[in-house]
């Protein structure tokens, strides 16, 4: 059976370039263009996964309040920001706020097709409690690549689907030095320079939340990051 998206999104033009897209890839789209729409009918079923924008309309942050409403009906639904704001003010409230993704509209849309892909294969996994478990440890650090989860230290690290990847490219081969480019391929996305280091910001802030002396994640200046043993 089909995957259901809901797309929140105030621009009609934009709106419909993604149903198009969407449904090219066999989802079925549901199309809202402000937050009390979609949020009477979310109330009544749910999606398989919901992309929504932050601005609607009037409302300035009318996604975040949205993102709330929905992590209120369910805590496993896949959420993804998809804005034309990037900053890290945005960017960290969102995810506070329980989005599995924070997207900017610079991004391919091949790019956001496979983190929407990404997402339901994360959900399926975890929804499997016998399936095979493909671990990477380095140290504390404990990656189970099947599932896209992550531990410190046995604690959970909640990154999102573009941070994991990120994450994945720099462990694999450790005191390496990952150039943005390479990060950019091995994540699969097409952002600025700008993106890439906000993305390492934000992953290197989630392990010293819970370690205060987390200093793996090392920024090789005019070169790229390295997860430092």
């Amino acid at each position: 059976m089909p995957k259901t998206i809901a797309l929140v999104e105030d621009d009609a033009a934009i709106r419909e370039n993604y149903i198009v897209a969407l449904k090219a890839q066999g989802y079925q789209v549901q199309a809202y263009e402000d937050r009390p729409t979609a949020a009477d009918a979310f109330s009544t079923s749910l999606p398989d996964l919901a992309i929504i924008d932050i601005g609607l309309k009037d409302e300035m942050e009318g996604g975040f309040v949205l993102c709330q409403q929905l992590r209120s009906l369910s805590q496993t639904l896949p959420i993804i920001f998809f804005t034309a704001r990037d900053n890290d003010v945005d960017t960290i409230s969102g995810l506070r706020m329980g989005a599995d993704d924070y997207l900017t509209k610079d991004i391919s849309m091949a790019h956001l097709l496979a983190r929407i892909a990404a997402l339901f294969r994360r959900i399926d996994l975890m929804a499997a409690p016998n399936a095979q478990k493909d671990e990477l440890k380095i140290g504390e650090l404990c990656v189970d690549v099947s599932r896209m989860t992550v531990k410190w230290q046995g604690q959970p690290v909640a990154l999102t689907v573009t941070e994991f990847w990120m994450l994945h490219a720099l462990i694999k081969h450790p005191g390496h030095v990952k150039s943005r480019q390479q990060l950019m391929d091995e994540s699969r996305m097409v952002v600025d320079d700008t993106t890439i280091t906000s993305h390492i910001k934000r992953m290197r802030k989630k392990f010293v939340q819970l370690d205060g002396q987390f200093d793996h994640i090392d920024t090789v200046y005019g070169m790229g990051y390295r997860w430092q043993l």
